[in-house]
């Protein structure tokens, strides 16, 4: 649904040349800015790339939840079965 939506916006934002030559000179700050703080921005960007990893690995290995007994069941009256 947001695809189509997103595309269309996209092709609007990369007609015009103002908005072009913004996106092109921020990706080249970016990559400055990435050179230039070379060991911390590669760690930043290594934990931005493994958080999600490491939270989808946690969530599915994480144990299930079981509902502990009911301690008013051994109090509960049986009601016989009919035959």
């Amino acid at each position: 649904m947001f695809k189509g939506a997103t595309l269309f916006a996209l092709i609007f934002i990369l007609i015009a040349p103002k908005s072009r030559e913004f996106l092109i000179t921020s990706i080249g700050q970016a990559n400055e800015n990435l050179s230039k703080w070379a060991p911390f921005s590669y760690i930043v960007v290594a934990l931005l790339i493994a958080a999600p990893i490491v939270s989808f690995f946690v969530i599915k290995t994480w144990p299930e939840h079981k509902e502990p007994e009911n301690p008013m069941t051994k109090y509960r009256r049986e009601v016989p079965e009919e035959d």
